[in-house]
């Protein structure tokens, strides 16, 4: 018999491609903004070398956003966006299979039509977001020194590096295997909790705005939006300043030059003292935004695409048996 007929008549086939499709159309709705939020994050280019340029005020995102349409053109925006979007479709399967598994064998104690309580949701959602860094970690890595590339924070020319691929090679080849998982231990802080939130999240204002859906399912488009959007915003919300500090120390390359910070204690400390507190934030209104269009846009698809997948694979059952 062929793999996916199989596959796909499992409840977890199911959820590991339509959570492919919400990451993959997470992706490509947020991917601009998300360029926009690293370079924001991104201390200022130091006058001389050693000397940063600290009474200089950060520019705003939206004269940031002028900047590089005028002096790169649009398709700076989508800079990187190859190394997540090669990835991500495996990645987000990962996250919503993971999250479903971890959901319902921490929900044992109810009924299995039952949904699980909001508590198995949050610890499924901490768990998965431990998991997820050990593939998540190196991806935003190279996505990251690309999307960075073109703003003169790099060590080669321009046109060296032509993709992810490109990229993570001369990483692996100037730094090693440690460097290609630079920012791990700060991602893994990062994700764990926010995902715990953003679950958490998700399935309150689902419940909330479509009464009686996380039993019975039915919620509508728009609830799907809102619900995956205000998880998004929630889950950045709660970690924002250490993605600030994951940003900076995988954004430093190896060499003793440009390896500014120790380590995330000393990014937070050095990136305060020089910067001052507001530097733990600055971003954080382009992260919002992004994180509402792209977990509105995931999680839309991601059930929509379950709901496809699902009256398909009855449909089929049916034609079978028939």
């Amino acid at each position: 018999m062929e793999f996916w007929p199989e596959f796909l008549a499992t409840s977890g086939g199911r959820e590991f491609v339509a959570g492919g499709a919400g990451g993959m159309a997470g992706v490509l709705a947020g991917h601009p903004l998300d360029t926009l939020r690293i370079r924001l994050q991104q201390p200022p280019p130091p006058v001389r070398p050693g000397i940063v340029d600290a009474p200089s005020r950060p520019p705003s995102a939206a004269r940031l956003l002028r900047g590089i349409l005028r002096a790169e053109g649009p398709a700076a925006l989508y800079r990187g966006m190859a190394a997540p979007l090669a990835s991500v479709a495996f990645q987000n399967a990962m996250v919503f299979q993971v999250y479903a598994i971890l959901s319902r064998s921490l929900g044992q104690e109810s009924s299995t039509s039952e949904p699980p309580s909001y508590s198995s949701v949050a610890l499924a959602g901490v768990g998965t977001g431990a998991l997820q860094t050990l593939i998540l970690s190196p991806v935003e890595l190279v996505k990251i020194r690309l999307q960075l590339e073109a703003a003169g924070h790099k060590h080669r020319r321009p046109g060296d590096h032509h993709g992810p691929v490109d990229m993570a090679r001369d990483i692996l080849r100037r730094e090693g295997l440690r460097g290609i998982y630079r920012g791990l231990a700060v991602t893994a802080l990062r994700d764990a909790p926010a995902h715990g939130v953003y679950f958490w999240t998700y399935e309150c204002a689902r419940e909330r705005l479509h009464p009686g859906c996380r039993r019975g399912g039915g919620e509508s488009l728009a609830t799907m939006l809102v619900s995956g959007g205000l998880a998004g915003v929630a889950s950045w919300v709660c970690c924002y300043p250490l993605d600030v500090v994951k940003s900076r120390l995988q954004a430093q390359a190896a060499a003793p030059a440009a390896s500014r910070y120790r380590g995330v204690a000393d990014c937070f400390r050095r990136s305060v003292r020089e910067e001052g507190l507001p530097v733990l934030w600055r971003g954080l209104g382009t992260a919002v935004a992004r994180a509402f269009v792209v977990n509105g846009a995931i999680f839309s698809a991601y059930e929509l695409a379950l709901r496809f997948l699902a009256s398909g694979n009855g449909q089929r059952m049916v034609m079978e048996e028939n």
